[in-house]
């Protein structure tokens, strides 16, 4: 019997793609695909670190407190640490695919308004 709290959670915003690759332990790992004009829209998490890893196509992450803008092109990486305010911006023509680790630790989505 599967546990309907290890589940991801229905996503709160809608992105061409999300292939979970794995999830246990407090570590998810997502291959996520954004179509042009696409984004994860701004949010931050109570725990969790993100570290993305651009695939294809380019991205730009976007902080706040501080801000900071970090451009990624296939290969490029970014660490955005629990408690800080993000975007993730598909800044390609075409399609944007990037890794996304979220770890250690219960994950959420907390939007920013």
């Amino acid at each position: 019997m599967s546990d309907p709290a290890s589940k991801p959670a229905t996503p709160l915003y809608e992105i061409e793609g999300r292939e979970l690759i794995a999830e246990s332990g407090g570590v998810r790992v997502q291959v996520l695909t954004l179509a042009a004009g696409q984004c994860v829209p701004w949010h931050w998490h109570t725990e969790v670190t993100d570290t993305m890893v651009c695939l294809e196509g380019r991205i730009e992450i976007e902080t706040r407190a501080p801000r900071e803008i970090f451009p990624l092109e296939p290969g490029g990486r970014c660490t955005v640490p629990p408690r800080r305010a993000h975007t993730v911006v598909n800044t390609h023509a075409g399609r944007s695919r990037f890794l996304i680790v979220q770890g250690v630790g219960r994950y959420d989505y907390i939007p920013v308004s």
